[in-house]
């Protein structure tokens, strides 16, 4: 016959009180109901586990036995269901991290110290092609990935923002802004930027090359590239500039022929996490609570 755990814990507990009121107190229950409980666990055993007076309650023969072997099953039982709830909420498996261009060091650290704290998830990282920050999150082929902002699509999550900071513009060395110490962006105008190609939606290639300046003045749009690398390519072929984060352009510095001019008047550039709608996980949750520890 299924025993009720209901049944058992009213067991316990006035095996502990032997008061029926301090019984369904700690129980949350009126005591009619610990009475119902008790009489139905009574039936399953088949005797009286309680002697019941006027005056007092107290445990029958069967009822000490029945004490003795049920508490440490009900112990054991719990440390069963604990174990399986940590486990559940446990960090575990493997977590893949997409990212754009080089991961500096923010995304860098946060990896490190999210292995280090999580020994039984093993985290990877990949790059992203520069002109399809989602593609490969849409296919599964990333849990999560570090994109450059904006972002805006129905179907993801932009979880932690970081690593904000001051664009600049990468020209070639012969370009008439590279001596500039710093440019407005009012100054691009009638100027080439050299863009991003699909399948990245249109209001991010915009974002990343825009082809007015705040007040409206024409940007040209330059050659379509797929990569960083190919947009540095054609910069040092004198092919137009680009818009790029300060990391990215102090990471960039050993290329030859191209320098790097703080602009003003543009928003900052920033990096998120985002991940699939409705695909958290503990592992997830875990590197995303650490992106914004960094």
């Amino acid at each position: 016959m299924a025993v009720e755990i209901r049944e058992l814990e009213c067991f316990l507990v006035l095996a502990d009180e032997l008061h029926f009121g301090r019984t369904a107190e700690r129980l949350y229950l009126s005591q009619s109901r610990v009475s119902q409980l008790l009489q139905s666990l009574e039936r399953r055993i088949g005797g009286p586990l309680f002697e019941r007076t006027s005056r007092r309650v107290a445990l029958t023969p069967l009822g000490k036995e029945f004490l003795t072997s049920l508490r440490p099953a009900y112990a054991a039982l719990e440390r069963v269901v604990e174990s399986a709830r940590e486990y559940a909420a446990s960090v575990k498996g493997k977590l893949r991290i997409g990212f754009q261009g080089a991961a500096n060091q923010t995304v860098l650290s946060a990896v490190s110290e999210f292995q280090t704290r999580n020994p039984n998830c093993l985290i990877g990282v990949c790059e992203l092609p520069l002109n399809d920050p989602f593609g490969a999150l849409r296919r599964g082929e990333v849990d999560a990935a570090v994109v450059m902002l904006p972002v805006a699509e129905d179907d993801l999550v932009l979880g932690p923002v970081f690593s904000r900071q001051q664009q600049t513009l990468t020209v070639c060395t012969s370009h008439r802004l590279a001596a500039r110490a710093s440019i407005d962006a009012e100054e691009l105008a009638d100027e080439t930027l050299i863009a991003i190609d699909g399948p990245a939606p249109k209001y991010w290639r915009q974002a990343q090359a825009p082809t007015q300046t705040p007040t409206g003045a024409l940007i040209h749009r330059g050659p379509e590239v797929r990569t960083l690398q190919e947009g540095l390519s054609l910069i040092a072929a004198g092919r137009g500039g680009m818009l790029v984060c300060r990391s990215t352009a102090e990471h960039n510095r050993q290329w030859r022929g191209i320098v790097s001019v703080p602009i003003s008047g543009l928003p900052e550039s920033a990096l998120g996490l985002v991940w699939r709608r409705g695909e958290d996980t503990p592992a997830l949750e875990a590197f995303a609570g650490q992106l914004r520890d960094e």
